[in-house]
């Protein structure tokens, strides 16, 4: 089977059967490509004939490279994932990945907002106008739930529903979970899609369902989120650089300031390991102080 045959088999396995995302099956598809032309290069025309011999050069390479440790490993991972298909298929005997052992990772603190600068972006938005409500939405919304852009832009009128003050969020690999919003967020969605939505919407074509709409009446895409955010960001004159994956770090961050345990926010941001979740356990400079101040018997 030629290469192009092997990743059609393995993508559609991922697709089909582990029901993965486009966004992993993507990154899945470009690293091993990338690996296949590596391999042409140094003369090993098949990928079933690849060592840990190649292997090895292929790792040196990445290192030339100066990638981060995080990339280093996704592609690791991409590639072992394959092999081990190809060993389920019995198209090879061996997986020359499996001795290979992952980078360790950067242990990165999230960005993340100090009240102050929230309620900064908050006072922003012109909410008599019809994106300054879509935009208010947007802002409660994310900080309200944690949810990731790409969650938020596929939400549906039908996944509100404001009587439990849930919303349904279809997450990675079709898995979907229940998360609930406060008075703060119901406020601006229902100020939104009773007016400012209805106004979009009669410049759009079509009756679309879409929560979010753009100013032509179409669906909102995550790019259009986060020119949205950059924008909300220099009016509020913060000298900040934020994307909406810092408003989930900030929602994460909040809640265990405020005394929520790990698992709870597990489930909220839609983690299916608690490792992913673990590295919201730093608490800010003001809560350490506060919790000395409060339990420290010569404080």
């Amino acid at each position: 089977m030629t290469t192009k045959e092997l990743l059609k088999s393995f993508t559609e396995y991922l697709q089909i059967e582990r029901n993965y995302s486009v966004y992993t099956i993507v990154y899945y598809t470009q690293d091993i490509e990338e690996f296949a032309r590596f391999m042409d290069s140094e003369g090993v025309n098949q990928l079933t004939q690849v060592t840990y011999t190649e292997v090895r050069i292929y790792l040196t390479k990445l290192f030339k490279q100066k990638l981060a440790r995080k990339s280093v490993a996704r592609k690791i991972s991409s590639l072992r994932s394959f092999y081990k298909f190809l060993m389920r298929e019995h198209i090879v005997n061996d997986n020359p990945f499996a001795l290979v052992s992952l980078p360790k990772r950067e242990q990165r603190v999230p960005q993340f907002l100090y009240h102050d600068e929230l309620a900064k972006l908050f006072e922003v938005s012109d909410v008599s106008t019809p994106l300054g409500q879509r935009n208010q939405a947007i802002l409660e919304l994310l900080y309200a739930t944690g949810i990731r852009v790409s969650e938020c832009c596929k939400l549906e009128l039908p996944d509100l529903d404001f009587s439990l003050g849930t919303i349904l969020v279809h997450g990675k690999g079709s898995k979907q979970r229940y998360v609930p919003f406060g008075s703060f967020a119901s406020d601006a969605l229902e100020t939104y899609i009773e007016n400012g939505r209805k106004e979009l919407l009669l410049k759009g074509k079509n009756n679309s369902e879409a929560l979010f709409l753009n100013y032509r009446g179409t669906q909102l895409t995550p790019r259009g989120v986060r020119v949205i955010l950059n924008d909300l960001i220099e009016q509020a004159s913060l000298t900040i650089h934020i994307s909406p994956h810092v408003l989930r770090h900030t929602f994460a961050t909040h809640m265990l300031n405020e005394g929520a345990d790990l698992r709870t926010v597990q489930e909220l941001l839609g983690h299916s390991q608690l490792s992913s979740t673990q590295i919201y356990t730093h608490v800010t400079k003001d809560r350490l102080k506060t919790i000395y101040m409060n339990h420290h018997p010569r404080a």
